[in-house]
């Protein structure tokens, strides 16, 4: 009877649901590397936000989604999908768009997981304890040492810092607002729901901005394909699973990982440099995510 507990089904789906989210979330660095040269970033996120909407709400008009049934609970869920997909990923290809390095972008993403951990106590009255909040501090440094040869900054780029800026504070957000106002919405309808919200918002910027030319070559299709079913299907399916029954300032610390995870692909995939002082970083990054979630 030794270890019944550990080895529960539960348990098992616990502690792999955590590494299989960082798996597929780190491919949407590499995937994107591929989408972008053929298509405006805007015009981009609004054609995956429709398509994932679509095969969201066919999946849950097929296996019996349990939609919202105030518009109190549906406004809960609008306000998180705008915040998560259209604020968080329209900050983050807007920060590129505009001419911040990639680098850059994602340090300034790597502080979600402590501005997360310092707003969970007065919000949802989770408190870390100081092993937490080192562990929270460990994984901004790793994560600085994981792309510090790819940090860069040009003072006259205050409107991608400011798109950069955005993008920290709507996975930030959204993180907060849906443990607090949604934490038991149905993940295939809320899906469908955020996305369908985040095309909304974002129409009139890629308009604004402009559509540009969609060169729907195979290798297109393929990184879409791959963007609308593992990273807008699964992987938030995942991050919106663990946020409903982990604590919010523990799932933010898995985005830790997920920088270390692409530079890791990026090497093994694109050739690019990961050198002593990366590789370092990865296991100071590991440390940190395990002291935030130790019990």
């Amino acid at each position: 009877m030794i270890g019944t507990d550990a080895a529960s089904p539960n348990t098992i789906l616990m502690r792999g649901v955590p590494v299989l989210f960082v798996l597929l979330w780190a491919t949407g660095f590499l995937v994107a590397r591929y989408a972008i040269p053929y298509a405006p970033p805007f015009t981009l996120l609004v054609i995956r936000f429709a398509c994932a909407s679509a095969m969201m709400a066919g999946i849950g008009f097929v296996f019996g989604a349990r939609w919202p049934r105030t518009w109190r609970e549906c406004t809960h869920i609008v306000v998180t999908g705008i915040l998560l997909q259209a604020v968080y990923l329209g900050g983050c290809y807007g920060a590129i768009y505009a001419g911040l390095p990639a680098g850059m972008v994602a340090l300034i993403a790597g502080l979600q997981p402590i501005v997360t951990a310092a707003l969970a106590g007065p919000l949802l009255g989770e408190r870390l304890k100081p092993l937490q909040w080192l562990g929270a501090a460990l994984g901004f440094i790793g994560l600085t040492m994981v792309i510090w040869h790819k940090l860069a900054f040009d003072s006259g780029h205050l409107w991608a810092l400011f798109f950069a800026f955005v993008q920290l504070f709507g996975i930030t957000a959204a993180t907060l607002y849906q443990k607090r106002f949604s934490p038991n919405a149905d993940l295939k309808a809320g899906a469908a729901i955020q996305y369908a919200a985040a095309t909304l918002v974002l129409l009139p910027v890629m308009f604004w901005v402009g559509v540009g030319h969609v060169d729907w070559q195979p290798q297109f299709i393929a990184a879409m394909a791959w963007i609308i079913i593992v990273l807008s299907g699964i992987s938030i399916a995942l991050l919106t699973w663990m946020i409903q029954r982990g604590a919010a300032s523990k799932v933010a610390s898995l985005f830790y990982l997920t920088p270390p995870g692409a530079a890791l692909g990026a090497f093994l995939w694109f050739d690019e440099r990961l050198d002593a002082l990366a590789l370092s970083g990865m296991g100071v990054v590991a440390l940190g995510v395990f002291l935030v979630n130790r019990k």
